[in-house]
């Protein structure tokens, strides 16, 4: 059995620096360029593998170069990747983020092969998606194939988090998904998005996670605020509280809305009551900011511990 099964994207990042965005119709000159693997899927089945879960990957690729590279990059982070489909035609999906000097990021992504999977190839997996403890599932991925995954691991008594990134509009397939979701991680956008109301005011954020726990019919609610932290709403434990962000050297906020989302699918795999699973999840994601990069960002386990450790201290 898998702690963590992961339904994700895979998107290689083609990552360019600049000092600002550029205008419309204006050709800026850049200060840097990187290539890294990304994707919501991989960053976050890489740093739930991290974090030390036994951890699974279902998803779609590819028959290309940066095919190869994500799975040579998952098998040797120790994730199953048994159910990862290699599209014969669609090449691998790639991102085109734009990191500016304080770390912070827009970013393009390109679907290719990660738009092709299908109901069929979801259902195919079912076996790790129903036995595994926790499954991670964002919305980089036709709405289908994740309301397909959701609604197996669901209804086999499985754990489900759901990152509701990229939000779109809030049509009828999206509230579909609604009842088949634990807990909920949006940022202050998809947050936002979701509900109407603004998350830019700390006082109208408890709210916001309240009416979000309401409306999905949520075990729990975790609004992600950068670096104001996030704030937990545990429906099951009665229990509300905002967690304070770390204060770390940012150089590249890419990827760490995932290493949060990972090992807080880690830490709930293992047992962990959502308070803590959230506490944990919140050194994570700060120390993946340091370094550049999206699923390479990931910390070790250790590394997140002694950051939350020296806080408490």
């Amino acid at each position: 059995m898998n702690d963590v099964c992961v339904l994700g994207s895979f998107m290689k990042d083609l990552v360019a620096s600049a000092e600002r965005r550029p205008l419309p119709g204006e050709t800026l000159h850049g200060t840097g360029f990187a290539e890294f693997l990304g994707g919501k899927g991989v960053n976050q089945a890489i740093a739930a593998a991290r974090m030390g879960a036994r951890t699974a990957i279902v998803g779609t690729i590819g028959d290309d170069r940066y095919g190869e590279e994500f799975l040579e990059l998952l098998s040797s982070n120790g994730v199953d990747t048994s159910w990862i489909v290699r599209h014969p035609s669609l090449g691998t999906g790639v991102g085109l983020p734009l990191v500016l000097p304080d770390g912070g990021n827009s970013i393009i992504i390109v679907s290719r092969a990660n738009a092709a999977i299908t109901t069929s190839d979801v259902e195919a997996a079912t076996e790790v998606l129903t036995s595994s403890k926790v499954l991670s599932v964002q919305l980089e991925l036709p709405v289908e194939a994740s309301h397909t995954a959701l609604r197996l691991a669901s209804t086999a008594g499985v754990t489900t988090v759901l990152t509701p990134a990229p939000v779109g509009p809030v049509d009828h397939s999206l509230a579909g998904l609604a009842g088949y979701v634990d807990i909920l991680v949006p940022n202050e956008v998809e947050a936002a998005a979701l509900t109407g109301l603004d998350c830019d005011d700390d006082s109208q954020v408890p709210m916001i996670a309240r009416k979000l726990a309401e409306d999905w019919d949520l075990r729990g609610c975790v609004v992600t605020l950068g670096s104001r932290g996030a704030y937990v709403l545990d429906r099951a434990g009665s229990f509300e509280e905002r967690i304070p962000a770390y204060d770390v050297a940012t150089v590249d906020t890419v990827g760490a809305g995932d290493a949060f989302c990972g090992s807080l699918a880690a830490s709930l795999a293992d047992g962990a009551g959502l308070v803590d699973a959230v506490r944990l999840a919140n050194a994570a994601g700060a120390l993946s900011t340091t370094v550049n990069g999206a699923a390479d960002s990931a910390p070790a386990r250790a590394a997140a511990l002694a950051l939350l450790d020296s806080a408490a201290s």
